[in-house]
């Protein structure tokens, strides 16, 4: 079947931005995919869209320097089928993923809820996974929430993170944002975006990580995500990121040599969809 989801899988070869060698997926979170992203766009996640909210109004506010997460129990979040795994290091890096699903106007609180349940449904049901895939998730009205369980608790503490399924060689080593939306030719809202750099700047606060370790999928998976668009802005989101914590930023050097390597092997391609399927209920 065509995949034209902007976050299916590419074929195996290059992709770009730097980054080190993928790894395998966990053997309990198989990389196999039955359905892509995009079905969610006619399936029963196309939520009625409502009237756009104004911007300022949308989310939370998104000056404080501590977000508001809302928890898994807050959003109605199945229990993990086996327990979540809690790794004892700390992560390196962020990385950041577009949901490849509708650009609603519905910047509701229910409907973030609804994204988060759709979300955990499809990576639990259809995917075979323990759990969300992601750590974090931020709706387009900007509300943050925990995706896989004891993600917020262990950011809290800020020593150990949480075995994901969100990017195939990072899942033990980074910390996994999705953003709601599709960003190949549109940009996120203004409120979303801010609420990422405000999660961002928390979670580089909170496990001593510098705003140049911010990443998008494709820098280690072959993939579009998060986005040309969403992509494009990963620089203004590390300066943003380094200005809330009040450090200075030194942007990732391009390595010609690492880029050399990365053209001769290539990365793991990012083969499985990761949103509801056309048909399956909320």
């Amino acid at each position: 079947m065509t995949l034209p989801a902007p976050h299916q899988a590419s074929a195996p070869g290059p992709a770009p931005g730097p980054g080190p060698a993928a790894q395998l997926a966990s053997a309990t979170e198989p990389a196999s995919a039955r359905y892509t992203r995009r079905s969610v766009l006619t399936g029963v996640f196309a939520l009625a869209t409502a009237a756009a909210l104004p911007v300022t109004a949308a989310g939370r506010a998104h000056a404080a320097a501590v977000p508001t997460i809302i928890g898994c129990s807050t959003w109605g979040a199945r229990a993990a089928s086996e327990p979540v795994v809690v790794l004892a290091n700390r992560p390196e890096r962020i990385v950041v993923h577009h949901t490849a699903t509708a650009n609603v106007t519905d910047y509701s609180k229910q409907r973030a809820f609804a994204l988060a349940k759709a979300i955990q449904t499809y990576h639990m049901d259809a995917q075979g996974w323990i759990d969300t895939g992601q750590h974090f998730t931020i709706s387009r009205g900007a509300f943050v929430m925990e995706g896989r369980h004891h993600s917020l608790a262990e950011l809290n503490a800020g020593r150990r993170q949480v075995r994901a399924a969100h990017c195939v060689g990072q899942n033990t080593m980074s910390i996994g944002i999705e953003n709601e939306g599709t960003y190949t030719s549109a940009t996120p809202p203004a409120a979303q975006f801010a609420a990422l750099a405000d999660l961002c700047a928390h979670i580089c606060a909170q496990y001593g990580l510098p705003a140049s370790e911010i990443y998008g999928h494709r820098d280690f998976n072959a993939t579009s995500c998060p986005g040309d668009r969403l992509y494009a802005l990963l620089p203004t989101l590390r300066r943003d990121v380094a200005t809330r914590l009040g450090t200075p930023l030194s942007e990732p050097k391009e390595d010609p040599v690492w880029d050399l390597v990365r053209q001769a092997t290539g990365r793991p391609a990012a083969t499985f969809g990761e949103y509801l399927p056309a048909g399956m209920p909320l």
